[in-house]
């Protein structure tokens, strides 16, 4: 049997995890990380000190390289899909630091009895998302694994007085999310079969949406800080930033973007790396409300393509949130706003 044109293989019962689900748990990831002692130099302007979206490395008073690299099992079963969302989702690295994506490495395992049409659709669906950036894949490196893997290498450019990273959070700051969380809820429910990909056709584009425009209206506005959501869910991402930018925050839980359907599969099809985001940073984080416990499962949920998290100065968050709107940025909520650092204390949901 086929479907749009290709043999009907659920890829997602190929892997034992979908997506930047499938990522180690940010507490085994800091013990291994741990015990690295790496060489840096002057040039290297962002590391691994701020757990940022990338790295990135001066080349003169003009020029920074900003480089990445993201890669994942299967989401969907749709291999065309895949392969644009998993594009989208390693671009996204460069654009949340302000940058522009100029060339791109596939990095590619898969079982090769697939067959050719299937492997040919992922790197297809890659290859038109990063068109659509204005970059172009350079070649990549690829493996033959019983469990299929896809994803880029990215290198972007930026002035390094432009650069946008995720320790420049000031108190006083709005914070604007402009992605709806719950995906890794609703690819989980794919992989258990309880919906379809027609099912969820807005969640899904919103994946392969590139957040192009929304980095356009970062440099456009000028914003104190930024990073991606992905693997780390909301709360992971917005710890390290806070951590980074010695701040705290209070989050509105009513003002936060959600799939409504996430919701109400959330128990049932909460993916593993919700424990595990869950067990690492719940700890700085305080539900102070019914409604931000009910929101628990979306708010520590592995995105995958997620949207960007903007911390920009409050006298700028109409501005940008318009500027938003007109570039198609559909989502642009105002979830909360940072303070001054609080102890212990990192996030407050209300």
């Amino acid at each position: 049997m086929k479907k749009n044109g290709l043999p009907k293989t659920r890829l997602t019962e190929l892997a034992s995890s979908g997506g930047c689900a499938a990522k180690i748990g940010p507490g085994d990831l800091h013990q291994i990380l741990a015990g690295l002692s790496l060489k840096t130099t002057p040039n290297l302007l962002v590391g691994l000190d701020t757990a940022d979206d990338a790295a990135v490395y001066r080349l003169n008073e003009r020029t920074a390289i900003i480089q990445t690299l993201d890669f994942f099992t299967p989401i969907v079963d749709d291999p065309y899909l895949f392969g644009q969302i998993a594009a989208a989702n390693a671009l996204s690295d460069v654009y949340a630091m302000g940058g522009c994506p100029i060339l791109a490495m596939n990095i590619f395992a898969f079982p090769c009895d697939l067959g050719v049409e299937i492997l040919q659709a992922v790197l297809k669906g890659g290859a038109d998302k990063v068109q659509e950036a204005g970059a172009v894949i350079v070649g990549g490196h690829s493996l033959e694994d019983k469990e299929p893997k896809y994803g880029l290498s990215v290198c972007g450019v930026i002035d390094p007085d432009k650069l946008i990273t995720n320790a420049g959070a000031a108190p006083g700051d709005a914070l604007v999310l402009t992605k709806p969380l719950g995906l890794g809820i609703l690819t989980s429910a794919i992989r258990g079969q309880a919906v379809l990909e027609s099912e969820i056709e807005e969640p899904l584009a919103e994946a392969v949406k590139l957040n192009s425009a929304a980095a356009d209206s970062m440099n456009e506005v000028g914003v104190n800080a930024a990073t991606d959501i992905t693997g780390f869910g909301l709360a992971g991402h917005l710890v390290q930033m806070l951590k980074a930018s010695s701040c705290s925050v209070e989050l509105v839980s009513r003002e936060i973007p959600i799939w409504s359907q996430a919701l109400s599969l959330a128990i049932e099809y909460q993916p593993g790396g919700t424990t595990r985001n869950t067990e690492h940073f719940g700890p700085d984080v305080r539900l102070d409300s019914t409604q931000a416990r009910a929101l628990a499962p979306l708010i520590f949920d592995p995105q995958t393509s997620g949207g960007l998290l903007i911390s920009v100065p409050e006298e700028k968050v109409d501005w940008l949130v318009k500027d938003l709107g007109n570039r198609g940025v559909t989502t642009r909520a105002i979830i909360g706003r940072v303070g001054p650092a609080d102890g212990d204390q990192l996030v407050k949901i209300v």
